[in-house]
């Protein structure tokens, strides 16, 4: 079809659809994105090499017809001389600084000194770990569609409640940069929050962390981190990116300062036999200091190793790694007979006794209190493996 102001005031989105395109049969690439709630989209589309590539070049609203064919046409021509228009544009946006990442350094500049530490460390987790894929946008390019893909990525990697919250810092970060003028609507808004069902209780049972231990045999390096996991009660990012000057393999510890913990903590993890041979088998490099993951950075495969995990380990219902936390402690706390602060302790918990005032005059380490627990719980794991009853005595006050 020839697009004119008649044939596009008359273009509608078919029923049961999302969105849809309507290709222009005289401007090679010009084409009318529709998209569900109402937005239209001039749109110039081409090939560099085997490549197909997307441009978007202005809202139906923002200009007619005839400039959309103009433009387009013109586009279409650069393309034929090789170039990339879609390339061309995000350096120019990149230049000018409105790409979400550059956008987003202003943004947490101001927040850190309005927000409290522990709030601000989380919002800026958020925003810069969980809401990567959208860093390469530019803020007012990011729909509502980009935000769900991100949101439906962490519901499945980190759990509802992860994503819940990762949803309120995206609002909030987009409601500011509206009120900045770099955009005039809020993306997140009318994106689906998760049903979280209250408070996540998810504990498992012997046969599944059997399971569990027995499909991470392997050499790869997710499955050593879900095996330390495990045996140690971290949360993920402090396994995944522990870095080995934090590593006492004489002393059986890991050492995790304050910027990597969630409560700003200094904290100490003393190491079981199982889990010290496990960093002990890891290989070094001379010039990194992380034992997982590669370049720059910790290990950053969650979501592909858990997704090829959970096809191997048929477990239902769902399980998340945090989880394994919460096992940790139920066990401990219910078998073990492990005291409360201790296994607060094991799990870098700053409440009850060490909570408020009474933790500032309250610094004990528990160190080798800790070191017992992980022993048992170590040899506990160890018996549910290998199917033999474990040769432990709880412990009473």
């Amino acid at each position: 079809m020839r697009l004119t102001k008649d044939v596009v005031a008359k273009l509608a989105l078919p029923t049961g659809k999302a969105e849809a395109f309507f290709w222009d049969d005289d401007v090679p690439g010009l084409g009318l994105r529709l998209r569900e709630g109402g937005s239209r989209t001039w749109v110039f589309q081409f090939r560099v090499g085997h490549r197909q590539r997307r441009l978007t070049v202005a809202a139906a609203s923002a200009i007619s017809v005839a400039d959309a064919r103009a433009i387009a046409a013109k586009l279409h021509a650069r393309t034929r001389l090789g170039e990339d228009p879609a390339e061309a544009k995000q350096k120019a946006i990149a230049a000018q600084g409105e790409t979400v990442e550059a956008v987003l350094s202003v943004y947490l500049a101001r927040q850190r000194q309005r927000l409290r530490p522990r709030s601000y460390v989380e919002v800026a987790r958020h925003l810069l770990v969980h809401a990567r894929a959208l860093h390469r946008l530019t803020v007012d390019g990011v729909d509502r569609r980009a935000i769900a893909k991100v949101l439906a990525r962490v519901g499945e990697t980190s759990g509802p409640v992860a994503a819940n919250l990762v949803r309120t810092s995206l609002s909030a970060f987009f409601a500011w940069a509206a009120r900045e003028g770099m955009r005039d609507d809020n993306p997140v808004l009318n994106t689906n929050k998760f049903d979280v069902g209250g408070s996540r209780e998810r504990v498992l049972s012997d046969g599944e962390l059997r399971s569990l231990w027995t499909a991470t045999g392997g050499d790869d390096q997710y499955s050593q981190i879900l095996r330390l996991l495990l045996l140690t009660g971290c949360r993920r990012d402090e396994i995944g990116s522990v870095r080995w000057s934090e590593v006492d393999l004489e002393k059986a510890l890991i050492s995790l300062p304050g910027e990597r913990t969630k409560n700003s903590r200094a904290f100490d993890v003393p190491l079981a036999p199982a889990a010290l041979s496990i960093l002990e088998a890891q290989p070094r490099k001379p010039d990194r200091d992380f034992v997982f993951g590669r370049g720059r950075g910790g290990y950053r495969g969650w979501a592909r190793s858990k997704a090829t995990l959970d096809s191997r380990v048929k477990i239902e219902p769902r399980w998340t790694l945090h989880d394994l936390r919460r096992t940790l402690s139920t066990v401990m706390h219910e078998r073990l007979g492990v005291q409360p602060h201790v296994v607060e302790a094991v799990l870098g918990h700053v409440s009850g006794h060490k909570a408020g005032v009474a933790g500032v005059y309250n610094r004990a380490a528990y160190l080798a209190e800790k070191t017992v627990a992980l022993l048992r719980w170590a040899e506990h794991i160890a018996a549910i493996v290998e199917g033999h009853p474990a040769k432990i005595v709880a412990l009473r006050s």
